[in-house]
Order: structure tokens, then sequence, then C-alpha cells
């Protein structure tokens, strides 16, 4: 019997799955004394480092005058909302449960469905819907009180 073929995006989102499970443990772990916002901050300048690192060793830079205007706006308002979730998430770590943070913060793959269905037209199956329904409704039942 052969196992099936897994696509590459499947993977590559199971790695970022694993690593942002190793983000909660390590996180929690490191911020016992520490402020939340400065515990971005390290985190923050430790991502920049490493990717620094990353794009010399792969010859991966590109200059950013090529970058379109549309470019620059999106990549600037990702960041942002990045930036907004980490400290949102570390102050969250701090006064939570890592087991209990995690999942809740996990509500965004429902808000992603419902903003990609907004914003850039993608139509999930019947199946995929029925799945974001379990997730959310797996965050309520973790979110709410016993």
């Amino acid at each position: 019997m052969t196992l099936p073929t897994l696509p590459q995006w499947f993977l590559w989102a199971l790695a970022a799955a694993i690593f942002a499970a190793l983000t909660a443990i390590f996180a929690k772990l490191g911020l016992e004394n520490v402020d939340s916002d400065f515990a971005t901050f390290i985190r923050t300048v430790v991502i920049l480092l490493a990717l620094s690192a990353f794009l010399s060793y792969t010859g991966k830079w590109q200059n950013p005058a090529a970058l379109s205007d549309k470019n620059w706006i999106f990549l600037v308002l990702s960041g942002l909302a990045t930036g907004a979730s980490w400290l949102a998430y570390f102050k969250a770590l701090q006064l939570g449960n890592a087991s209990q943070v995690a999942p809740v913060d996990k509500f965004s793959v429902v808000l992603t469905t419902l903003f990609a269905v907004i914003f850039l037209a993608e139509r999930p199956s019947p199946r995929e819907w029925l799945g974001i329904f379990l997730i959310g409704a797996g965050v309520l039942i973790l979110a709410l009180r016993r």
C-alpha cells in the first residue's frame, strides 16, 4: 500500500503549525518576570536577524524599489497586523495558560476564511465550511467558563 502524496503547501502549513506551537511553549517559559511588550520586541529582533541571515545564505534579497505601491501597502499593513497580533498574543500568554490561549488564537482560522470570502472572493466547499464551523465551536467551548 502506498501512502498518499501530500501537497507542498500542506507540508509547509504543518511546519508552520509545529513552529507556532513551539512559539507558545517557548514564549510562556520566557515571559516569567518580563513585560510582554518587551518580550515581543526581543522576539522581533531575533526574527529580523534570523531572516536576514536566511536571505543572505539563500541569495533571496530583492531590490525594495522594485516592489509596486500595492506590494508596499499590503506588506506594511500585514506587518502592522502581525505586530498587533504578537503584542496581544504575548499579553494573553502572560495572563493565561498556553493550552487556553493558543486554541483561542486559532480563531484566526475562522476569521481568515470569512475575510477571504469577503475580500478575496474565495468560495470554500461545504466540507471546508464544516471544518471552519467545528474550529469555531471548539474555540467557544474552550473560551466558556465551566
